[in-house]
């Protein structure tokens, strides 16, 4: 089989056209496509990338929250995670997110890829991470805004809440997938 070469965008300039604060920035590009057709419109999306954890304790529990988000109608389970700091690099912040928020270490952690949430429109870049063997060693100093109660599943019930639809945001969605994923890979190599 031949490989089509493949060309990408070209960036031919920007121009900010709102910057609300460090969350949100708002631009406007003029791209040429490869086929050398101009688009003097396309809308960028600037928000912060983020690291999203999901733990695993000693014992093998999952910890997540039950809590609401402003967009997000109902309730919702959720990993822990946030957004990454200047010059933060992204395991760091997903440590940091979950000694912060949950008030847990992990001596085990393993990448699940950085995931960008669009792929024409920006926005942001989700590192996802599983955290194995993960204890508490401090009390969570949670300054976020939502209303959250820590749960601790099993993975029979993890399972079911995902299928359920229960993490109503995509990249918990995903972060839940890809970790029960590389769990089930990783216990069938070592079956083997």
């Amino acid at each position: 089989m031949i490989a089509k070469e493949l060309r990408g965008w070209e960036t031919v300039s920007r121009e900010t056209i709102l910057h609300h604060n460090k969350f949100l920035t708002v631009e406007n590009h003029v791209v040429r496509l490869p086929d050398g057709k101009m688009i003097p419109d396309w809308g960028w999306v600037i928000i912060p990338d983020a690291a999203i954890v999901l733990a695993v304790n000693e014992a093998g529990q999952f910890l997540c929250f039950r809590q609401t988000k402003y967009a997000v109608q109902g309730t919702t389970l959720a990993p822990v995670g946030g957004m990454i700091e200047p010059g933060e690099p992204p395991l760091d912040a997903a440590k940091r997110e979950l000694l912060e928020e949950m008030g847990y270490e992990a001596s085990e952690w393993v990448s699940l890829g950085g995931h960008i949430l669009d792929p024409n429109r920006g926005f942001a870049t989700m590192h996802l991470f599983l955290a194995l063997n993960a204890k508490q060693v401090a009390h969570p100093n949670n300054d976020d805004l939502e209303d959250q109660e820590l749960l601790f599943l099993s993975r029979d019930e993890l399972e079911k809440a995902l299928f359920a639809g229960e993490f109503k945001v995509v990249a918990w969605s995903a972060v839940v997938s890809l970790a029960l994923n590389y769990l089930n890979y990783s216990q069938r190599v070592e079956g083997s």
